[in-house]
C-alpha cells in the first residue's frame, strides 16, 4: 500500500506539472482570480452572465461578480433588490485582475483539481507511512516532510495568482514540484528491498549530481524565457508566432547555450555506463527524453512555437530530471568499482 501510494504521488505530480504547462500555452493562469475557489464556486461559471449582478437573484456569501471591471465579494447571503446596493458586497483587494475568460477558467480550474488530488495522494501515503516506523522511521519523517512541503506549494500557488502571475513566483513553483518529484523518489527509492547488481564510478556519479543541478538552471532560465515570451504575445499579438523571440533577451542565449553543455554531460553519462558496463538502462531513456527536450526547443525557435512544443519542452525537462534523480540514487546504491 505504501509504495503503491508514492508512486501514485509521483505520478499525479507530474500530472500536475503537465497541467501547469498547459495553464502557462494558453495564459489561462488567471482563469480563476481567487483561491482556493473559483469565482468564490466550488464548481466555477461556464458563462459570464453568472458573475454580472442581477436584480431580484439570490446570492450566497463568498460569491464573486464582476461589476464596473473590478471583483465583488457578497458579504452574506442575500437576495438583490432592484439597484445594486455596495453595503452587501466587499471589494476583493488581493489585485485588481477581473477579466472572465470560460476556456481559462476550466483550464485553470482542473489544474488547481489536480494539485487537490496531489494532496490526496500525498496525505494517503503519510498515513500509510506509519506503518513502516518500526522498520524505518526515516521514510515516515520524510512522508510529513513531503506533505509539508506540498501544504507549501499550495500556499505558493495562492501567492502566485494574487500576484498577477509574478516571474518569481511562478519559478519557485515549478522548483518546488520539482523539489517533491525528488524527496517522492527519494522516498521510493529508499523504502526499495531489491538487491542490485549495479556498479558506479565516482565521476559516473559526480556527473549525474552535475547533470541534476544543469536541469534545474535550465529549467530555472526556462521559465525566465517563457515570461518573455508571454510579454511578447502580449505586445504582438498571438497570432504573431515569428515575432515572439525576434529580439530576444541574455537569458535566452544563455539557456539556449547551456543545453550544449547539458547535452555533453548527459552523453558522458551513457558513454561511460556502456563503456564500463555499469548496468544503469535507464540512462537510454534519459537520452531519448534529453533528444526530444532539445528537439522540442530547436523547433519552438525555428518552427514558431508549433502546438504542443511549449507544454512539451517543459514536461519533458520535468522528466528528465526525474530519472536523472532516481538514476543517482541507484548510483548511490551500487558497487563502487573504481575512485575514477
Amino acid at each position: 500500500m505504501f509504495r503503491k501510494s508514492i508512486k501514485a504521488s509521483i505520478i499525479i505530480i507530474y500530472l500536475v506539472i503537465i497541467a501547469g504547462a498547459v495553464v502557462r500555452m494558453t495564459g489561462s493562469g488567471m482563469g480563476c482570480p481567487d483561491w482556493p475557489k473559483c469565482f468564490g464556486y466550488y464548481i466555477p461559471p461556464t458563462e459570464e452572465s453568472q458573475l454580472e449582478w442581477a436584480p431580484d437573484h439570490e446570492y450566497f456569501k463568498g460569491q464573486v461578480i464582476i461589476v464596473d471591471e473590478s471583483l465583488k465579494i457578497a458579504k452574506e447571503a442575500f437576495t438583490s433588490s432592484d439597484n445594486f446596493e455596495q453595503t452587501h458586497w466587499n471589494n476583493y483587494d488581493k489585485h485588481d485582475y477581473a477579466e472572465f475568460n470560460a476556456a481559462h477558467t476550466w483550464i485553470e480550474y482542473l489544474n488547481r483539481l489536480l494539485g487537490a488530488l496531489s494532496g490526496i495522494a500525498i496525505l494517503i501515503m503519510t498515513i500509510s507511512s506509519f506503518g513502516q516506523w518500526k522498520k524505518n522511521k526515516k521514510l515516515t519523517l520524510l512522508s510529513i516532510l513531503c506533505l509539508v512541503l506540498l501544504l507549501f506549494q499550495a500556499w505558493l500557488g495562492a501567492t502566485v495568482v494574487y500576484s498577477v502571475l509574478s516571474p518569481v513566483r511562478i519559478t519557485i513553483h515549478m522548483l518546488v514540484a520539482l523539489l517533491l518529484v525528488a524527496l517522492l523518489i527519494y522516498i521510493l527509492k529508499l523504502s526499495s528491498e531489491e538487491n542490485t547488481s549495479l556498479k558506479s564510478t565516482f565521476t559516473f556519479r559526480n556527473l549525474l549530481v552535475f547533470a541534476t543541478i544543469l536541469s534545474l538552471i535550465q529549467v530555472t532560465m526556462g521559465t525566465q524565457v517563457r515570461q518573455f515570451v508571454d510579454e511578447q504575445v502580449d505586445l504582438v499579438g498571438y497570432s504573431n508566432k515569428s515575432e515572439w523571440l525576434e529580439n530576444p533577451t541574455l537569458v535566452f542565449y544563455a539557456h539556449r547555450s547551456f543545453s550544449i553543455l547539458v547535452l555533453l554531460v548527459n552523453l558522458g553519462i551513457w558513454w561511460l555506463n556502456k563503456k564500463r558496463s555499469l548496468g544503469f538502462q535507464l540512462t537510454n531513456w534519459m537520452m531519448f527524453i534529453l533528444i526530444i527536450e532539445i528537439l522540442t526547443g530547436i523547433a519552438m525557435f525555428y518552427l514558431d512555437f508549433p502546438f504542443l512544443t511549449q507544454p512539451l519542452h517543459l514536461v519533458f525537462a520535468a522528466l528528465l530530471f526525474g530519472i536523472q534523480f532516481y538514476i543517482l540514487m541507484q548510483s548511490f546504491e551500487a558497487k563502487l568499482i573504481s575512485k575514477t
